[in-house]
């Protein structure tokens, strides 16, 4: 009697969790999140995009559910910070940024693998035990989960800080500043530091973004270069999804595509032929070409091993886009206003891509890039694909932020978080429901300051330089030209005490700076 009794408890709590009219055919589904790298979202065919086709990511729209008003930071590590922890950029005491660069100088003999762990270790501030990192939302429900590419949020990582957020297996780059090659002497693999045989340069074959002053004959010369770090991530990938294909898993896949500076084996076929675009610009669109091809394949693995009806497949990107094919007469880097020749003081002149010669318009006609508190900085593409789940071809308008993931998946899976997170579950308009609680505004710092827009599509925006306060109506001025707070002087110091109040009281939290925002490394010893 006891264990019928169970049973009808277990009954009645299935029942009532997902309930008679809910979509969900399966409470564990596997779940692939694919995290690009600087992709703004004007590089998608979905959103805009005329020259770089993508058809795999467009697809995933197509037949999945894509959000228009969706945040993430202003640059990498932020923006992957508040994607793991579910915590907004403006905190200043959620999680620690490293400084890069260690890690190559193993490959250089200046330091051991174990100083260099070691040192990042004692830098880093000890966790809470109570703290719930997006992976161990996915291992408290007995998933088995990976993260292969650009680890963690950086710019450095170790072994015991990547088992603490809750990664069963991993494989990648430690370190973010060698993200920056594509042909990596070593890379690190559960806590094993795995050679790369014919790749021998320290930086990972790191080039120059411009094609100027031999950067065309640096780019396409090979030597030390042979195997290129997206096919081996792409590969561990494949060998994963076989290798647990009888468990529910989550893989993270922070690619490091489309960062430049613009490296790919060979030029796409797509773009062999192309007239119109000079030579680094043809190797920056196939980079794009390249990621979306991944994908594909990623998706045909699953239908092989019969789990494509059974994976939600998320795309996403950290942040904005990023110039990484600058060219003499065509584009510059630091970026100018090719029409008067003077460069963008980011008040009353500011980046739009007609203005700098951007072919590929990345930051779909918004101001701004990666950086920036403009809407091109930190305005991002995201897809929720689930087949027989979501509705497909559905465009969600809800202003979501990146912070939100972890909660959206702790809703599904029925996983509790500590009270102070950031994030907000947007669960049920993924499923065609009503939509539950929403953000009054969502909240990001730059390197100009920090910046609030709300749910109803006010924003302020502000400019540290110079301590001055920006107010615009983002549903009547997409590209952020009209500011009107003179005209709504109240509604202005309403929002800046929200801001204020969001960056723990100090405006200048939300300003983030190298010198500032990035914690100094401990002495450490050269090896003997």
């Amino acid at each position: 009697m006891p264990r019928f009794s169970n049973i009808l408890v277990l009954v009645y709590i299935i029942f009532t969790f997902f309930g008679c009219d809910t979509k969900i055919k399966n409470s564990s589904p596997n779940v692939i999140l694919i995290y690009a790298d600087d992709l703004g979202r004007g590089l998608l065919t979905h959103e805009g995009q005329k020259i770089i086709k993508t058809p795999h990511i467009d697809k995933l729209a197509e037949s999945g559910v894509r959000f228009e008003n969706v945040y993430g930071g202003m640059f990498c590590s932020p923006a992957r910070a508040s994607l793991l922890t579910g915590y907004h950029d403006l905190h200043t005491d959620k999680w620690d940024i490293s400084r890069a660069g260690l890690y190559s100088d193993i490959t250089r003999g200046k330091y051991s693998r174990e100083q260099v762990e070691s040192a990042y270790n004692k830098q880093a501030t000890p966790v809470p035990e109570s703290e719930v990192f997006l992976a161990e939302v996915f291992k408290k429900s007995g998933y088995v989960t990976a993260q292969v590419g650009k680890l963690d949020w950086g710019f450095a990582t170790t072994h015991k800080q990547l088992k603490r957020h809750g990664w069963d297996y991993y494989y990648g780059y430690y370190d973010h500043q060698r993200c920056h090659g594509f042909y990596p002497p070593f890379l690190f693999e559960d806590g094993n530091m795995v050679t790369i045989e014919g790749n021998t340069r320290a930086d990972c074959g790191k080039t120059a973004e411009w094609d100027k002053d031999g950067g065309y004959e640096d780019r396409w010369n090979m030597d030390g270069k042979e195997v290129y770090s997206q096919n081996l991530f792409l590969d561990k990938m494949i060998q994963f999804l076989r290798n647990n294909r009888d468990a529910p898993f989550f893989l993270y896949h922070p690619t490091q595509l489309p960062h430049g500076p613009s490296s790919v084996p060979e030029i796409h076929p797509d773009f062999v032929s192309n007239k119109n675009l000079t030579e680094i610009e043809k190797t920056y669109a196939s980079m794009v070409k390249m990621l979306d091809d991944h994908v594909g394949v990623i998706v045909e693995e699953l239908k092989t091993l019969g789990l494509y009806e059974n994976t939600i497949i998320v795309f996403s990107s950290d942040n904005g886009h990023e110039i990484y094919y600058p060219s003499e007469g065509k584009i510059n880097k630091p970026m100018i206003n090719m029409q008067t020749g003077k460069k963008f003081d980011n008040i009353n002149t500011k980046y739009y891509s007609e203005l700098v010669g951007d072919v590929f318009n990345g930051n779909d006609g918004m101001a701004g890039m990666k950086r920036d508190n403009w809407e091109g900085a930190v305005r991002v593409p995201l897809i929720y694909h689930w087949p027989g789940n979501i509705e497909g071809g559905k465009i969600i308008q809800t202003k979501v932020a990146n912070y939100d993931l972890i909660s959206t998946f702790a809703d599904l899976l029925n996983v509790a978080l500590p009270e102070e997170k950031d994030g907000l579950s947007y669960l049920p308009e993924i499923l065609g429901k009503e939509a539950g609680k929403l953000h009054k505004y969502i909240v990001f710092s730059s390197f100009h300051g920090p910046a609030l827009v709300t749910q109803e599509g006010w924003k302020l925006r502000h400019f540290g330089p110079k301590d001055t306060y920006q107010l615009y109506y983002l549903p009547d001025d997409y590209r952020e030209e009209s500011n009107l707070s003179e005209k709504h002087p109240e509604l202005l110091e309403r929002l800046k005490k929200e801001l204020i109040e969001a960056c723990s009281g100090d405006i200048k939290n939300g300003w983030f700076s190298y010198q500032s925002g990035i914690l100094e490394l401990p002495e450490i010893q050269n090896k003997d």
